[in-house]
């Protein structure tokens, strides 16, 4: 299954995706350093600046999944939390870019705040571009880091023949078919799923590291691409089941 990874950060969706037996075709980032870390790992990518010049259409046919944690800062409660009014809300872009490229799968990331400020409006946005929703609260504690970080998944697959994806085949001969029960229940069935681990209670909310520079070279950067990043075990387990439910889908099962 090949991706178009948007705001790779330090390329946390990518590595995770790779993990589960995807690959990666384009990646979008603005940030300097990040993109300097993209190219030192994936040098052979094409890695796009910003995302509001990234032309989706080029991608059409070409790629089956369109991934992206888009920035956090408009919801996360560390910020001021202005939401769709800020002007890092960048959501309608990822969305552009997915109406452009007609992926099959899409999968989204952001901060638990997430929930109760744009997750309705982001949910409607897709089933208005024949997607079905799934979203679920996933902590990275459910793959033994050593700190809870809740973030919102959400997982988006065709509820109909108007999503492409790549140039491959499904069994009927169209790419889109509609997913039956098992497919829903391995993916969740509706509403926001909580992952509730039983080991939860041991872990800090987020991981303990230095938030000064202490005259190493590029800490602060270092830091910030970190904390901004997906933890890359969770999105392996996400990549995981997209691909087992993408080939019953394609046999008709």
């Amino acid at each position: 299954m090949k991706v178009l990874d948007l705001f790779s950060g330090i390329g946390g969706f990518s590595l995770g995706l790779e993990w589960a037996g995807m690959s990666t075709v384009a990646m979008c980032e603005k940030d300097p350093y990040c993109r300097k870390i993209l190219a030192k790992h994936w040098p052979d990518l094409t890695i796009h600046d910003d995302i509001r010049n990234l032309d989706g259409k080029r991608y059409r046919n070409s790629i089956d999944l369109v991934c992206g944690g888009f920035p956090c800062q408009p919801f996360s409660v560390a910020g001021k939390r202005k939401g769709t009014n800020d002007d890092r809300h960048l959501w309608p872009e990822m969305l552009r870019v997915i109406k452009e490229s007609r992926p099959r799968w899409v999968i989204g990331e952001n901060v638990f705040g997430f929930i109760n400020m744009a997750l309705d409006d982001v949910q409607a946005d897709l089933e208005r571009e024949h997607y079905e929703v799934r979203k679920f609260v996933l902590p990275a504690v459910a793959v033994d880091a050593k700190h809870r970080r809740d973030r919102i998944i959400l997982v988006a697959y065709p509820n109909n023949t108007g999503v492409q994806g790549s140039s491959q085949q499904g069994s009927d001969g169209e790419v889109g078919a509609q997913p039956n029960d098992q497919h829903t229940e391995r993916l969740g069935r509706g509403g926001v799923r909580v992952s509730n681990p039983r080991r939860e209670a041991e872990w800090k909310p987020e991981p303990d590291v230095g938030r000064v520079a202490h005259g190493i070279p590029n800490r602060v950067d270092r830091i910030k691409g970190l904390g901004n990043a997906v933890v890359p075990q969770l999105i392996q387990t996400i990549g995981e089941l997209v691909l087992a439910a993408d080939k019953e889908m394609r046999s008709g099962r």
